[in-house]
């Protein structure tokens, strides 16, 4: 089993891990109600693609 020899300083595990920073959220705007939502997510009035796909959580 291989063994560091030496203790990874803070700075170089800083430079590993560089990459992992966070990204902005993609938002785009909902066609039926103008509201920003996700790609790909059913929009908060039950609409995907343009036709009603679920009921909404007001009128139950």
């Amino acid at each position: 089993m291989a063994v560091p020899k030496r203790k990874t300083s803070p700075s170089r595990r800083g430079m590993r891990r560089a990459h992992k920073g966070l990204t902005t959220v993609t938002v785009v705007e909902d066609a039926t109600t103008g509201e920003l939502k996700r790609p790909h997510h059913v929009s908060p009035d039950g609409h995907y693609k343009g036709r009603k796909v679920t009921e909404d959580k007001v009128n139950r």
